[in-house]
């Protein structure tokens, strides 16, 4: 199985000509993909999801299935896109991945901002998107998505949640709210808090991992 990193949130998982695309949000360039056979969608904020990405992705993959939260269901009730509910503690098969559903609230921005549905994904018991939260699936996670900026993150709480995982390996995401400089600072502290277990792979935007 191969990540490639876009944008932001967004990542594109192949298995062969097969892919599952998570969280395609207007931070992100255009996803233009094929071989889509789903979508998963972490929560309804629109760095996350779009109804102009996703129309663009069922256009070109008409049989492709999109998951995500209650909270993603509703936003898009308007959009005409289908929306197959999942919470934490739920499991979808679909094509070559195996999906894991874990947690059920975005991360506390600000006591003003209302908290969202946020729930993360687990592919093929090895990579772990949290989505915008310090979601812990309770089992051992190999490859994991870390977040690196955003409003409602804090790096101390970032560094302990890294740890607290130790994958073995972590690529940052979540990067576009953050300078050059304040990229490079961030994820320094991710690779700290990392080194104990495992390494920190920095991936641009359109770079693949093979996991």
């Amino acid at each position: 199985m191969e990540v490639t990193k876009l944008e932001h949130a967004c990542q594109i998982l192949s298995d062969g000509d097969v892919r599952l695309v998570l969280d395609p949000g207007n931070f992100t360039r255009p996803v233009d993909a094929t071989g889509v056979v789903a979508v998963v969608v972490t929560h309804e904020h629109p760095d996350h999801v779009t109804p102009e990405q996703l129309h663009r992705i069922l256009a070109a993959n008409p049989d492709a299935v999109v998951f995500g939260p209650e909270g993603v269901r509703a936003a898009l009730a308007d959009s005409g896109i289908a929306v197959e509910v999942v919470t934490d503690g739920d499991h979808r098969t679909v094509g070559p991945f195996e999906l894991d559903f874990h947690g059920t609230r975005h991360q506390l921005i600000h006591s003003s901002v209302p908290i969202v549905d946020n729930t993360g994904v687990l592919v093929n018991g090895t990579l772990f998107h949290p989505g915008d939260s310090y979601t812990d699936p309770g089992v051992p996670v190999e490859v994991l998505a870390a977040p690196v900026g955003a409003p409602w993150l804090k790096v101390a709480e970032m560094m302990d949640y890294v740890a607290a995982l130790a994958p073995a390996r972590a690529y940052p995401i979540h990067e576009a709210t953050l300078s050059d400089v304040g990229y490079g600072m961030h994820t320094g502290r991710l690779r700290e808090a990392l080194a104990p277990s495992g390494v920190l792979e920095v991936l641009r935007p359109g770079e693949s991992l093979t996991i």
